[in-house]
C-alpha cells in the first residue's frame, strides 16, 4: 500500500472513530498531497510523498517556534502533536552516529576518486551523503547532515 493510500485509509479510520485531532491533521497532510500531484499533473512517487511530508513537519516546527515566542503553549502543543501524526508516515528518522557514519563514508569515497576536498566542496559532499541518505531508506535533518558534514571537510 502506498503511502497515499495508508493516509486515505487511515482518514476513514480517524471519521469512524471520531477522533477529530487526527482526522483534521490527515485532512491537512492529504490536501498537500493531492496539491502537489495536481501541480505535477502526474501521481506522486512515495520520495515525493516523504519529501511532501518532511516539508510538512519543518512547516510545523517553525510554527512551534513561533507560537513559544507569541506565548501562545496551546497552539505550540497542537503543531507538536501534529508532528508526531506525520512522523509516523515516515521512514524512522537516523541519528546522528548513523549520519556521521555516512558523511564519512562520503568523504572517503571521493577522497578515493581522487578528489581535493576544501570546505568549498560543501555541495558536492552534501549531495553524496544525501544520496547515501536515500538509498539506506532513512531520513535525515538536513541541518544536521550540513552541521556534520562542515565537520567533516574541517577536520
Amino acid at each position: 500500500m502506498s503511502l497515499v493510500e495508508k493516509i486515505s485509509v487511515d482518514m476513514v479510520a480517524a471519521m469512524k472513530a471520531r477522533e477529530e485531532q487526527k482526522l483534521g491533521t490527515l485532512r491537512m497532510v492529504k490536501t498537500a498531497l493531492k496539491n502537489k500531484e495536481i501541480d505535477k499533473r502526474s501521481p506522486l512517487t512515495e520520495a515525493e510523498a516523504i519529501q511532501i511530508l518532511t516539508t510538512l513537519i519543518k512547516q510545523r516546527r517553525e510554527s512551534i517556534e513561533q507560537f513559544t515566542k507569541g506565548n501562545r503553549p496551546e497552539l505550540a502543543a497542537k503543531e507538536a502533536e501534529e508532528i508526531v501524526f506525520i512522523e509516523s508516515y515516515l521512514p524512522k528518522a537516523a541519528g546522528e552516529a548513523e549520519i556521521k557514519q555516512l558523511v564519512d563514508a562520503a568523504i572517503a569515497e571521493l577522497k578515493a576518486s581522487g578528489a581535493t576536498l576544501t570546505p568549498k566542496d560543501m555541495g558536492t559532499v552534501m549531495k553524496a551523503v544525501q544520496s547515501k541518505i536515500a538509498a539506506t531508506g532513512l531520513r535525515a535533518d538536513g541541518k544536521q547532515v550540513s552541521e556534520l558534514v562542515k565537520a567533516g571537510l574541517a577536520g
